[in-house]
């Protein structure tokens, strides 16, 4: 029971484990960070450590969470992905954050398509939502890129943020989109590929 039965998740190139405590300095450099200026952040040294706390203690409210993306070949890891559903958020979000210096190699998208996969076929998830702060252009092109779009209609966390709404299993099943998903994933994990004009994360 507990965290400790948290799932492992494996694509290509990641495998996604849950948080533990060696996890925790590369999560504090990063939410200590400007990268994190969307995300509540920068944090204090209190502030990242008790935010790192909750990470692992949602697991044990909700049986779901964010799990840490390590790299297959070397086991280092380069963010976060999951599933976040605090009290007082209208409804359970998918979110992401990749380590500053690991940006721009589609980790961010590869984590994110498996970990959505996951919260749809194992959890049952018919729908989920992205809450975006609107300056966050990174984290929208992210979010236009896995299908999501803008509902407007959709409470906001602080009514500040922008909700994207992500496609229903459904709508993802054999189609066009979640081809064009796979296909650029398979292109990050081409050692060869060398964006250019993409949006990067």
């Amino acid at each position: 029971m507990g965290h400790r039965d948290i799932p492992i998740l494996e694509t290509e190139r990641l495998q996604l484990r849950g948080p533990e405590p060696e996890d925790y300095p590369d999560f504090k450099a990063t939410f200590a960070s400007y990268r994190s200026r969307y995300m509540g952040g920068p944090l204090n040294a209190y502030e990242a450590w008790m935010l790192y706390a909750a990470e692992i203690g949602h697991w044990e409210i909700r049986g779901y969470g964010m799990w840490m993306i390590h790299l297959r070949d070397t086991d280092e890891t380069v963010g976060m992905a999951g599933a976040w559903f605090p009290a007082k958020w209208p409804e359970p979000e998918i979110a992401w954050i990749i380590w500053p210096d690991r940006a721009g190699k589609g980790f961010a998208l590869e984590a994110t398509h498996r970990v959505r996969g996951y919260l749809y076929g194992e959890k049952g998830w018919d729908t989920a939502v992205s809450y975006i702060d609107p300056k966050n252009l990174d984290s929208i092109r992210l979010a236009e890129r896995l299908g999501a779009t803008k509902d407007k209609s959709a409470p906001t966390v602080d009514g500040h943020d922008a909700v994207y709404r992500h496609p229903s299993p459904q709508q993802l099943d054999g189609s066009q989109l979640a081809h064009g998903i796979d296909m650029e994933i398979s292109h990050y994990a081409d050692p060869l590929f060398k964006p250019k004009g993409f949006a990067l994360d």
